[in-house]
């Protein structure tokens, strides 16, 4: 059973960076492929970003790709998500999420996941 816990929101004005961290404990965070997702109020959760196992391998919705970036180290079993250029538009309950995979594979649906984390607020304000 893996626990994932997000730490490193916040506010921030627009414009402003922020990086989250994902810390895993209770598995091998390199046996799973992660991703990280966020929720609007009174929105479905939506994908952000993607990363497989090695860190080889990433995706990104439309609306972030070239903004943020998805990395991991697994040697200290955290993966990170860095945000730049945020937009109030960003502002969103942050999920990382963890996948057992013995691929190289990224996964891009939430459903597809096994494990998930608290979640961690950022607010970025005009």
């Amino acid at each position: 059973q893996v626990q994932l816990v997000e730490s490193g929101g916040g506010l921030v004005q627009a414009g402003g960076s922020l990086r989250l961290s994902c810390a895993a404990s209770g598995g091998t965070l390199s046996w799973h492929a992660m991703g990280w997702f966020r929720q609007h109020p009174g929105k479905e959760r939506q994908f952000v970003a993607a990363v497989s196992r090695s860190g080889g391998r990433t995706s990104y919705a439309d609306s972030v790709r070239g903004q943020f970036t998805i990395s991991r180290d697994n040697a200290v079993n955290t993966v990170y998500l860095q945000m730049n250029s945020l937009k109030p538009e960003d502002t969103a309950v942050y999920y990382c999420a963890a996948k057992k995979s013995l691929t190289s594979a990224y996964y891009v649906g939430a459903s597809e996941y096994d494990y998930w984390g608290q979640g961690t607020q950022v607010t970025v304000s005009p």
